[in-house]
């Protein structure tokens, strides 16, 4: 069955239809209308939403989008579904949307969640594999309006993500740590020779955090080390000298391995509030080299490269019930929460 099987809301005064690439300049109007009533932790750029729509030999926006339009031309309301390539172990369709503040209370959200929930149910069955399936969307702990939406759906909160923020300048702000690696470890800047042994020992870092799904090289590549907004230059790898010390992903052939890694970014569209953040997206111990140090001496070398850069503050979220510590370990280095996300999901049997 093709997702065009699953009907478009039928809504007076509102023609629903997918994205398209020339909504661009008014999706973009309606998301900053959201953002301003919402006030989320993220926040989206033109080239982003481009990037939603377009960025994927997976995306299909005509049948993975929709928006609801008025008679005037003015985009009231906005989904998009999507499934990833790659998952293994759950198969998750993450549906992100937004309704703006003006025309909220009419029914919008919930037609618009309905058929996502639809959309992402006809991807999932139609995803190669055996694997169980997941709608999944995030919402702010604060918002009301999107709990009691989530809840009338049927999702139920899976996990808590916490955005934290450590000052790096002013009144307050901690000293840098100073970390040392273990012996045997050490510790050099990113490079492009590294990406895909960075990218593999990824996958098997995060193999047993909850949620989480191995990278494909075409998602890596669009979307961590070839993002826009990745700062390489604040990016760090730990390596073992002795590469026939551990096995696994990211070794052998004589070849340094990856021990650990951290992947920065600059998201300047997020810095409404005038604080100048350097942004770990990515921090991860391979297993075999875990309770020794390695993250907080990654994670220590971005934050004094986010100082040399003159940042303000360092941010990063976690899951708040993460198996490997980082929780703990981020606490340690100085990071506070200071926005909460709320992850829902509903299982999808296949």
């Amino acid at each position: 069955m093709s997702t065009s099987d699953v009907p478009e809301p039928v809504t007076p005064g509102v023609t629903w239809r997918p994205l398209r690439e020339d909504d661009l300049p008014r999706w973009h109007a309606l998301v900053q209308a959201v953002e301003a009533a919402d006030r989320p932790a993220e926040r989206y750029t033109e080239e982003d939403l481009r990037d939603e729509l377009l960025a994927g030999s997976w995306k299909d926006p005509a049948h993975r989008s929709l928006a609801a339009e008025d008679d005037g031309g003015r985009l009231l309301a906005f989904g998009l579904v999507d499934v990833r390539p790659g998952d293994v172990s759950t198969v998750r369709a993450s549906l992100w949307g937004g309704v703006h503040p003006e025309h909220r209370g009419r029914g919008l959200g919930r037609q618009l969640l309905a058929w996502q929930c639809a959309v992402g149910r006809q991807l999932i069955a139609a995803a190669p594999g055996s694997a169980p399936g997941e709608l999944v969307l995030h919402s702010d702990a604060e918002l009301a309006d999107r709990t009691a939406l989530a809840r009338a759906a049927g999702f139920e909160v899976r996990r808590y993500h916490l955005v934290m923020r450590r000052r790096l300048t002013g009144d307050g702000a901690p000293p840098l740590p100073e970390v040392e690696l273990p012996e045997g470890l050490r510790l050099v800047p990113w490079s492009p020779e590294l990406d895909e042994q960075v990218r593999l020992a990824h996958n098997e870092a995060f193999a047993d955090h909850r949620g989480s799904e191995p990278r494909t090289s075409e998602d890596w590549n669009r979307w961590v080390s070839g993002h826009r907004d990745a700062r390489t230059d604040w990016s760090f790898v730990a390596l073992v000298d002795r590469p026939e010390a551990a096995g696994g992903a990211g070794g052998g052939g004589g070849e340094p391995e990856v021990a650990g890694y951290t992947v920065a970014f600059a998201f300047e569209q997020d810095w409404v509030d005038g604080v100048k953040e350097g942004w770990t997206g990515l921090l991860g111990t391979r297993r075999a080299h875990r309770r020794r140090g390695v993250g907080a001496a990654l994670l220590a070398a971005s934050l004094r490269a986010f100082a040399e850069a003159g940042m303000d503050a360092a941010g990063l979220d976690v899951d708040r019930e993460n198996p490997s510590g980082a929780l703990g370990l981020y606490e340690r280095l100085g990071y506070a929460p200071h926005h909460v996300e709320v992850v829902w999901g509903v299982a999808v049997p296949r």
